[in-house]
């Protein structure tokens, strides 16, 4: 189950009404009445607004939201917007919902399938009105968690080449010195690959990749592909990069731009080489 992350966030409305702080609607506690000093209240003013920073961009799934016992409908007809800016206070962000009724009291998921951004937005267009919540709660993921994701995979590769398993390039140790035997080899062959399986289909923003020592123009020409088929064992989805070259024992970083895929490839097209590689670290987020 996801986590809500609102409680980690930084809240600001546009005015303040009595002691109804913007902070009361990520407190992680769902009262409300208003007696109760959980909810957050604006001013009575034409597009009212609530707005939640979460710091980074992240990719939100779903948003609760919790009304007011007293004056519940005071909230039909408000937006839920989410983006990255800030313009007109974040209010022109896109739009994930709109609230036509939540029972007094009560609280209303609001699915938003994924959109991207750090910026969770209510606001009550076009209408003179308080805006009172009691609480939000917001269930997502960071773009870019910061953990490698290749860790937790699954790794093969088209031969072997001795004691070179696809396993070493994702061991989480770097070392590029093939007497550590912590890299991966395949036999030299022609149209040489390596595969990554992720379990599960997962958003890739980048690559980093540990080239050898020894040998290690062999990488030159590589190709990082990305995505859900397994026609020709992987080497037919979409393009993230081509490896130009990575100096020995240098780990390079390929930025994949939020590339769609289950499986993470290397492959050297074209040649009769071993394909080599030291470590593959992936880093993303789950589409789920």
């Amino acid at each position: 189950m996801r986590e809500n992350i609102a409680i980690c966030g930084k809240a600001t409305q546009s005015s303040l009404h009595s002691n109804g702080i913007a902070y009361n609607s990520i407190d992680g506690n769902r009262a409300g009445y208003w007696s109760k000093g959980s909810c957050s209240h604006t001013a009575q003013e034409l597009n009212p607004w609530w707005r939640l920073d979460l710091g980074k961009t992240h990719k939100v799934f779903s948003v609760n939201v919790t009304s007011n016992v007293e004056n519940y409908v005071r909230l039909r007809g408000a937006e839920i917007r989410i983006g990255d800016s800030l313009d007109n206070n974040g209010n022109n962000n896109p739009r994930c919902a709109v609230i036509s009724n939540i029972a007094p009291g009560f609280t209303q998921n609001f699915q938003c399938n994924g959109m991207d951004g750090r910026y969770i937005n209510i606001v009550i267009p076009a209408r003179v009105e308080y805006l009172v919540l009691c609480e939000v709660e917001v269930y997502a993921s960071r773009l870019d968690s910061g953990e490698n994701l290749a860790i937790y995979g699954k790794a093969t590769q088209s031969t072997l080449y001795s004691v070179y398993v696809a396993y070493n390039a994702i061991d989480g140790n770097r070392a590029a010195n093939v007497a550590k035997h912590s890299c991966s080899a395949t036999a030299n062959e022609f149209n040489p690959w390596w595969r990554l399986d992720l379990g599960k289909t997962h958003k890739v923003f980048s690559i980093k990749i540990t080239n050898r020592i020894e040998d290690y123009t062999r990488i030159n020409g590589a190709e990082i592909r990305i995505g859900d088929s397994l026609d020709n064992n992987g080497n037919n989805n979409e393009r993230c990069a081509v490896i130009s070259t990575i100096s020995p024992g240098f780990t390079e970083t390929f930025l994949c731009n939020g590339m769609d895929g289950r499986y993470i490839n290397v492959v050297v097209p074209g040649r009769t080489v071993h394909l080599h590689l030291c470590e593959v670290e992936v880093y993303g987020s789950r589409l789920d």
